[in-house]
């Protein structure tokens, strides 16, 4: 990626330990979100998942609510957060762990294996800096989702994704609302990127 401007830079700074093709698949969809902003992640894994099974789709959003999981969960108690913002945190690491529960049994089901949790870390050390890397990786959640829907062949899944974006939708405007910061960061739509773009930051990924 050759841009000059990092609109989300503190997504530069999470660190995702893995060596599956969803964990590298998420990197490059932070690294996107990171230079380009949080509208640029859906074009980005819509490419980075082209042709993939709805298996590999399904692996891919369950490492992402590992990822969330393991922010609210761990993180969040790290920082000593307090007042509403520990409120919310302890919510939406129950939801997101519920997430990942159904995306794992989905996977099951489906005959697939789930893919292995990740390690990861977070360059954030108070309530201040969690609060607004929340609101970057529930917006970039939302990209990652849109992202990935169209490729999903089955209807069911696709529809149980839809429930889940939704509720990342719902965790960002919540952290919007508390923190000031901007419900549709991108106005009525997000905005998309030039195939050049989307080629710069998907191509080391797609074999």
């Amino acid at each position: 990626m050759s841009s000059p401007d990092h609109q989300h830079a503190e997504l530069a700074g999470v660190e995702v330990h893995g060596m599956t093709r969803s964990s590298f698949i998420l990197k490059g969809a932070l690294a996107t979100g990171a230079v380009y902003g949080a509208g640029a992640v859906a074009p980005f894994v819509t490419n980075a998942l082209a042709a993939s099974s709805d298996i590999d789709i399904l692996n891919f959003a369950l490492t992402l609510e590992y990822l969330e999981t393991d922010f609210y969960q761990s993180k969040g108690k790290s920082v000593g957060l307090s007042g509403q913002a520990k409120s919310l945190a302890t919510l939406f690491g129950d939801e997101e762990a519920e997430h990942v529960a159904a995306l794992t049994k989905a996977i099951t089901a489906s005959g697939g294996k789930p893919v292995k949790k990740p390690t990861f870390a977070f360059p954030v050390n108070n309530q201040a800096g969690f609060l607004k890397l929340a609101y970057t990786l529930e917006n970039t959640g939302v990209g990652a989702y849109n992202g990935a829907g169209p490729s999903l062949k089955s209807k069911a899944l696709l529809a149980a994704a839809g429930s889940i974006v939704q509720i990342e939708a719902r965790h960002a405007a919540s952290i919007a609302i508390l923190t000031a910061m901007p419900i549709t960061p991108n106005g009525a739509f997000d905005k998309p990127l030039t195939t050049k773009q989307v080629l710069a930051a998907a191509g080391p990924l797609i074999k």
